[in-house]
């Protein structure tokens, strides 16, 4: 007996690939920094006219360090997350800025959803516990998304669980 059939794959219930938001774009970014640059060699330069010549190179020094914040920044939006719910895994890769992946898998019938909510800020925190143990997510989106992630994980959760 030749039995061709294979098993079909489980549906997706809820899949999302979460990434810190940064609004500065790299075009915004090399504007920002000509600003920065620009007023900080006109204000060095008056400084080394008037003989304050040290003061030049402090000034400088501003625009190094603003420029390593905000390269520092950019580094840190690497970071993401991986959210894959189906009827019988919910699976969670957590990859730093640095590139280190933490995965976690559980039975989706066996998770629970939990929130904080503060009155004047929203969502502050967004966690899915197994066995007691909780796992933060999205800790670096605001309240808004934080919101729409947990509506459409219940949402899977829910589903999986019928």
């Amino acid at each position: 007996m030749n039995d061709t059939t294979q098993f079909a794959p489980e549906p997706t219930l809820f899949e999302a690939r979460l990434h810190p938001h940064r609004s500065l774009t790299p075009v915004g970014f090399v504007a920002v920094m000509a600003v920065i640059a620009g007023v900080s060699f006109t204000a060095g330069t008056a400084f080394l006219m008037m003989g304050a010549w040290p003061i030049f190179g402090f000034f400088g020094l501003d625009v190094l360090l603003v420029y390593l914040a905000f390269r520092a920044n950019f580094r840190a939006a690497r970071a993401y997350e991986e959210i894959r719910v189906t009827p019988s895994v919910l699976a969670v890769q957590q990859v730093s800025a640095r590139g280190d992946a933490r995965k976690s898998e559980f039975n989706p019938r066996w998770v629970r959803l939990e929130t904080a909510r503060d009155d004047d800020y929203g969502m502050t925190r967004l966690a899915l516990v197994s066995r007691g143990v909780p796992l933060v997510i999205g800790a670096f989106l605001g309240p808004r998304q934080r919101e729409e992630v947990a509506h459409g994980l219940a949402g899977a959760l829910a589903a999986a669980k019928r």
